[in-house]
């Protein structure tokens, strides 16, 4: 699943909170710093997605004549390029080795802050914040489906994209997070 934006302050915090939570590992300077370079890298990451991602829309666009003329499928041409130009923008793009990596990336940062320390093997402590990043992922589409059903029970007709919405779609989120101990 692609993490947007929006999510990643609560990736970021539960990552600390898990990597608190383990008997593995040690933090020097307490969650605040550590959810502060996991949300670092984790941002960045989504920034070379979406960098990508607009890159292959001007390419697409650059092309619409010939992809009318071929009646190409679009949204297939899209999925073409994006694989085809991922390298040069450093986006990996199976979610599986792309979480991998995020992991590997937030260990090394936060070894090189000394932020925490381990004496295990680097991959189990690797694999706590890998864990972290999936079972968030995997959590949310619940989550979003409890938000939207408390949403509907209020009296006052919200329209998504407004900032009415956004505001209680926020609180509310937070509120489901806490309630399942994943901040």
């Amino acid at each position: 699943m692609k993490i947007s934006l929006s999510h990643v302050p609560h990736i970021s915090t539960k990552v600390a909170v898990d990597l608190n939570r383990s008997p593995l590992v040690t933090m020097t300077q307490g969650l605040e710093p550590i959810a502060h370079e996991a949300e670092k890298i984790l941002a960045e990451n989504i920034k070379q997605e979406i960098a990508l991602e607009n890159r292959v829309h001007e390419v697409i666009d650059d092309n619409e004549d010939e992809i009318e003329f071929y009646l190409a499928d679009e949204r297939q041409l899209f999925f073409m390029i994006k694989r085809k130009i991922a390298p040069e923008f450093g986006v990996i793009l199976s979610y599986e080795d792309r979480f991998s990596d995020i992991s590997h990336k937030i260990l090394d940062s936060l070894y090189e802050e000394d932020l925490l320390h381990y004496d295990v093997s680097e991959n189990r402590v690797k694999n706590i914040i890998y864990d972290s990043i999936t079972s968030f992922i995997a959590d949310t589409a619940e989550i979003e489906n409890a938000v939207y059903e408390k949403i509907k029970t209020y009296k006052r007709d919200l329209i998504p994209g407004t900032d009415d919405y956004s505001i209680l779609h926020e609180k509310l989120y937070k509120e489901e997070l806490l309630k399942r101990g994943m901040v």
